[in-house]
């Protein structure tokens, strides 16, 4: 399943629809304004959140925190640089590990556990300007956690770059 998704989410106190790729509202950006920190949640089309985005404080290395019913559900880190790809690492609160690589500031980029494709991101299948799809591969993949992924791996590439 496609989801497209707006390029400039994070604007303070912005709302926008995430799209389904039969163009149906699938997930709701609820953009925090007056927060100490980034803040973003991602709802259902009920309105419950699903996830919230927070740039972590504090940290040493540049980091986001991915939360689901106030608790953490994973953190988003910077694994190392090369001159063509970015790398990501997102740490689950059960230990599970997804690798997050490619151009990620020209979204295109994937998110792979333990070397199987869980979501392609790109704007290579898309006309709409600042815009990019966020395909999730594998049925059963959690769509909530590989969106709010994706935002958090750009917003920190585009900090770093």
């Amino acid at each position: 399943m496609k989801y497209l998704v707006r390029d400039k989410i994070f604007a303070i106190g912005d709302d926008y629809w995430i799209e389904d790729e039969n163009g149906r509202n699938a997930f709701l950006v609820d953009g925090k304004a007056l927060r100490l920190r980034d803040t973003l949640e991602l709802k259902d089309t009920d309105g419950r959140v699903l996830v919230t985005l927070r740039e972590k404080l504090l940290s040493l290395r540049d980091a986001m925190t991915v939360e689901r019913d106030e608790r953490p559900l994973a953190t988003v880190r910077r694994k190392r640089l090369s001159l063509l790809r970015n790398h990501y690492r997102v740490t689950l609160v059960d230990g599970t590990e997804l690798d997050v690589s490619g151009r990620v500031l020209d979204r295109e980029f994937a998110v792979e556990y333990d070397g199987e494709l869980l979501a392609h991101i790109s704007r290579r299948w898309l006309r709409v300007r600042d815009t990019y799809a966020v395909d999730v591969v594998r049925e059963d993949a959690d769509a909530a956690l590989l969106i709010a992924v994706a935002v958090c791996v750009i917003r920190m590439a585009e900090r770093e770059g």
